[in-house]
Order: structure tokens, then sequence, then C-alpha cells
């Protein structure tokens, strides 16, 4: 997956000086691929993997700030970033819809945001044996019932590019730009209660 991380951040096109987010950092696998001069902020949720990444950020030489936040809830003003990148994150978070809607609150209108994942495909519905295997996997850090075409309806984002990448395309590589207007941008949900009337599913 190392190379499919890379392809993804290289595809924002980040400049010297530019802001960018990885949200749900984990152990720091980004790291090392980060952009040269690039002011990179990693957020995760757990303390733990934040130490993991500080250790991989010192191993490889590079440079990040790290926060401690949640990924639904991020801790940043809007516009606050030039690009994001969400590896392998929105298929475990409980509410996927709200982290890719904060994500995309955090980075500036026409800034670029790279999202590398495992998907239902277009058009794909989960059986029931996906289903039970999801119920067991999202526990332990992964799911498998996630449709990224249901995340998209309202959000001021346009898609660029979508690339399959392993298992035959259930992972895939897709690259979103943020609309001109600033204030199509949502606000970000105040509390869980609001978040699900903003449509996110519910905690499995």
């Amino acid at each position: 997956m190392r190379g499919s991380r890379r392809l993804s951040l290289e595809s924002l096109a980040v400049k010297t000086g530019h802001r960018l987010l990885l949200s749900g950092v984990g152990t720091g696998l980004d790291v090392p691929n980060l952009p040269a001069g690039a002011r990179a902020v990693g957020l995760d949720l757990t303390p733990e993997m934040l130490l993991r990444a500080r250790h991989q950020a010192r191993r490889c030489g590079k440079s990040v700030a790290l926060v401690l936040g949640d990924a639904e809830r991020l801790p940043f003003r809007s516009h606050a970033f030039d690009a994001a990148a969400l590896h392998l994150i929105l298929a475990v978070v409980p509410h996927a819809d709200a982290a890719l809607r904060e994500a995309v609150r955090t980075v500036k209108p026409r800034g670029a945001l790279a999202i590398f994942d495992k998907f239902l495909r277009a058009g794909e519905t989960a059986g029931f044996l996906r289903s039970a295997a999801d119920a067991v996997l999202r526990p332990l850090g992964t799911g498998l019932n996630t449709c990224f075409e249901a995340l998209l309806p309202g959000l001021p984002v346009t898609v660029e590019r979508d690339e399959p990448d392993l298992l035959g395309g259930a992972f895939r590589r897709i690259a979103l730009r943020v609309l001109d207007s600033p204030d199509a941008v949502p606000p970000p949900p105040r509390d869980r209660r609001a978040a699900r009337r903003r449509g996110a599913a519910p905690r499995p």
C-alpha cells in the first residue's frame, strides 16, 4: 500500500509552504511521503497512534505537527488548509460522511483532497456475508461496507479523478476539488444529534 499512499499524496501537488492535513494520521505511514516544504498537520483520535507517528517522523527526518482530535469534529477553523489527505480513514470511522464533510470544511476553495480507501463499487450492495464480516472487522479498525458515492451529496466538491487500485478496484484513489464559493462549505456539526440529522449513519 506504500505506493498507493505515495501516488495519492502526489496527486495533491502540494507546494512549499502549503498547509496539508493528514486526517487520521494513524501510525504515520504517510509521513515518509510528505512533500518537501509542506506544513503538515497529522490528526488522530488516540495518543498511542500519535506517539507512533512521532517516532515515524523522527526516523525519516520529516516535520509534522501532531494533534489529538476527532476526524468527525476537526479542531481547525474553516479553510485552514490548502489540501487534505484521508487515507484508510473513511472506512473506519463511525460516521464517514461527517469525517469527509469536516475535511472539506477545513480546505480552502479550489483546494484538493486525496482519498485512498476501500469502498463498495458504485451500484454495489453489501450481501449478508460482507455485512457480517463488516460487523466483525470494523471494531478492529477496518470496514467493508462504505459507499463513497453516498458521502458526496451536498458537499461543495467535484470529483477530478477516481481510479481503481488494489484488490481489483476494492481500494480506490480519489481526488476531489473544493468549489470556489466559500459560503457553500457546510459548518461543523455542533453535536452528534446534529450530525445524525444531517444524514450520518447510526453507530454500529
